[in-house]
């Protein structure tokens, strides 16, 4: 990125905070850290933070901004915050890192002293980051210590081990507003990285060329050895795992116990009793190795898309620190299939082959909710459903679903100043919705807010499984009625967060307040649901925004909720990790909250409501059907490259061929069973890289508008 570009987006990131903080009520430093702990999570830098800010400048201060724990790994991820206020992007030397670094390790140091801990206040951040760190202290293998900072670094600066701390190895690395700026521009919404793997592995790698496409990728076959592998899952940790696939991991697998035990009993056999790697990286450096044969210097962008399990229990394995023996890793090689694909294509490309890679593991479609098709239903939408205009506004808006990161901010980037404004007018920042957005709305409905506390990323691949499934029985269901309750959903969150902020309960005692939110909304609509209701959402869709009575009584329950969860039971003193429990849910929900006033006029009862949502489904069926009538007319006149290539193929069937020969007769009446039939075949044609004609290309991208 050149100067004049960082610069431009450092006004761009300037623009957002101020934004997010007049529209949240929270501090710029709160607003500060949650932009960068979004980014560092969904980049592999982190798994989600918990916001904790502590801080101490006398005799041996510290600074700890946010922390969390992977059990299942044993990483301690702690960040540390250097905010600065000037509007001009500053520089960030290794001094004032090496001080960031140092301070978070004394935190660490003080957290495992019983007398710290039982000198701080149970309800504060700084309880909340130490006591995470005391109790979880048997489970910690290494810690990860990231530097958050909205200067920029005066040497790039790559992870590095820095020594052991609590007896455990330290890995420090800095997300300074270079990489920042990196990382949200980024195509795939990834990161670069660049391993030099001469430098780590003390050689290059051998690899045998495999296979290779001009232009569009080659693959090398290599036996990596553990030890490297190591290293580089040491140093780079999640970031190396292909997102969805991290994502996997971190929600649900454990270290593989039948992976450590042949490593430590018999790593010569490794080789051949594993099943390998597959990763694919945007570029390499190719050497000549002293024998003549190909060697691997340098890989950019490298991505495990299959294998991140092999990859972390091999780390685990050489782990100095672990009671049991350690694997001697030097007599261990992996197989890796490597693919090295044009950097244009690698948002299409390595998607898939992560989902083809991983067709033997336990990974469902839902795990792969990145690219679902849901995605695109709702951004189809978004772009065409005009909102009702607000109180006071002449017109209306649209909410704008950003199915990829970045996708509104490259809206404003190009065209001309009155183009940009027509834009914004049109698509208001205060109405964008994004995935984790998304997942966190309905899931707080859905009446788990101890979901929604668990972080952005586990929330949001517990609802990508739930709407795997429900697109699987009806796709129907996401339609125009849906995505109006889901905007309405958001404008009560929304609003609740606004309402919180600026109370002066919470301003009085701060802390939780992301917690509150999802508990109230969720009581309430418990509350309600007992009674055979639920919120009227299409009247606050049509009124774009909550309706003072409902927003009195949200605001009356905040404060008795915000009591329940800070009263944790003695055994779970940790506040914000009660509030992921089940149990915290249970309490609140037993809870008989009192309230003022009526919430008569602004229900439905469940029938209605179920009727509204019915009527959505035949809306969008009967849609549906017209947008492949004008397939069908398209296809009318030549259906013989279909029938060729789908009987090359073994991909027709009685049903489809009956379809086919109507059509040949000029016949687009076909019967339900032949039409789902055609629309089965031409989706596996399509898959097994049918090239449609122009006329059925264009047909197919009318009915996508």
């Amino acid at each position: 990125m050149s100067n004049l570009q960082l610069v431009e987006a450092f006004d761009q990131f300037w623009a957002d905070l101020l934004f997010e903080a007049e529209a949240s009520g929270e501090p710029q430093p709160a607003v500060f850290f949650s932009l960068y702990a979004k980014l560092a999570a969904e980049n592999g830098d982190t798994i989600d933070l918990m916001y904790t800010p502590a801080r101490h400048e006398r005799r041996g201060g510290y600074q700890i901004d946010g922390c969390a724990l992977d059990v299942e790994r044993g990483d301690l991820f702690l960040a540390v915050s250097d905010f600065r206020t000037s509007r001009v992007l500053e520089t960030l030397n290794a001094a004032q890192t090496d001080g960031l670094f140092a301070r978070a390790l004394r935190f660490c140091e003080q957290a495992v002293q019983p007398a710290f801990i039982h000198a701080i206040e149970e309800t504060s951040p700084t309880f909340e980051a130490a006591s995470l760190i005391y109790s979880g202290r048997a489970q910690i293998r290494r810690i990860r210590i990231v530097a958050f900072s909205n200067a920029r670094l005066s040497t790039r600066r790559m992870p590095e081990t820095t020594g052991e701390v609590l007896g455990v190895p330290v890995v420090c690395s800095v997300l300074d507003f270079a990489r920042y700026a990196d990382i949200s521009a980024a195509r795939g919404g990834l990161g670069s990285i660049e391993i030099d793997v001469a430098a780590l592995n003390q050689s290059p790698l051998p690899c045998l060329p495999a296979h290779s496409i001009d232009g569009e990728h080659a693959s090398y076959l290599l036996a990596v050895p553990g030890s490297f592998l190591a290293e580089i899952y040491g140093l780079y940790g999640a970031r190396l795992l292909e997102q969805n696939v991290r994502t996997f991991l971190q929600a649900k697998t454990k270290v593989n116990t039948g992976i450590i035990r042949t490593l430590e009993t018999q790593p010569e056999m490794f080789f051949a009793y594993n099943n390998g790697l597959t990763a694919t990286a945007s570029g390499i450096t190719m050497v000549r190795m002293a024998d003549g044969s190909l060697g691997i210097s340098v890989i950019k962008n490298l991505q495990i898309v299959n294998g991140g399990q092999t990859t972390a229990s091999i780390l685990y394995a050489s782990d100095s620190q672990r009671r049991e023996r350690r694997a001697d890793l030097h007599r261990v090689f992996v197989q890796m299939k490597l693919s090295v694909v044009n950097p244009d294509r690698l948002e299409e490309i390595v998607p898939k082959i992560s989902r083809f890679a991983n067709t033997q593991n336990k990974i469902s479609e839902a795990d792969f909710f990145s690219g679902h098709p849901v995605h695109l239903v709702l951004q189809r939408i978004s772009r065409q459903l005009s909102a009702p205009a607000k109180p006071g506004s002449l017109s209306g808006s649209k909410w704008f679903y950003e199915r990829a990161r970045g996708q509104y901010r490259d809206k404003l980037a190009y065209g001309t100043a009155a183009e940009k404004r027509r834009f914004e007018l049109q698509f208001p920042r205060e109405q964008l919705i994004d995935k984790t957005d998304l997942a966190k709305f309905e899931v707080t409905f859905d009446c788990r807010p101890h979901i929604v506390s668990r972080g952005a990323q586990k929330c949001f691949l517990d609802y990508a499984e739930k709407v795997g499934k429900a697109w699987a029985a009806s796709e129907a269901s996401f339609n125009e009625y849906w995505f109006r309750c889901v905007v309405a959903k958001a404008i009560v969150f929304r609003c609740m967060d606004r309402m919180i902020s600026s109370s002066s309960w919470y301003q009085e005692d701060r802390g939780y307040k992301a917690q509150v939110v999802t508990y109230t909304i969720s009581w309430l609509v418990n509350h309600i649901q007992r009674e055979e209701l639920e919120l009227d959402l299409n009247l606050i869709w049509q009124r774009q925004q909550i309706p003072e009575e409902v927003g009195a009584v949200l605001q009356q329950l905040a404060p008795q909720v915000s009591a329940t969860i800070k009263a944790a039971p003695p055994q779970m003193k940790n506040v914000g990790e009660y509030c992921k429990q089940q149990a915290c849910w249970a309490a609140v929900a037993g809870s008989a909250y009192r309230f003022r006033g009526s919430l008569h006029g602004f229900t439905i009862n469940r029938a209605e409501a179920n009727r509204s949502r019915n009527a959505g489904i035949a809306a969008k069926k009967f849609d549906t059907e017209v947008d492949f009538d004008r397939v069908l007319v398209a296809m009318l006149s030549d259906t013989e490259p279909y029938v060729s290539f789908a009987r090359a193929q073994r991909l027709i069937t009685p049903k489809s061929d009956a379809a086919l020969r109507r059509l040949t007769r000029g016949d687009v009446s076909l019967p339900a069973s032949e039409r789902n039939a055609l629309k089965y075949m031409l989706e596996k044609m399509q898959a097994a890289g049918f090239d449609l004609p122009a006329r059925v290309k264009a047909a197919l991208v009318a009915a996508a508008q």
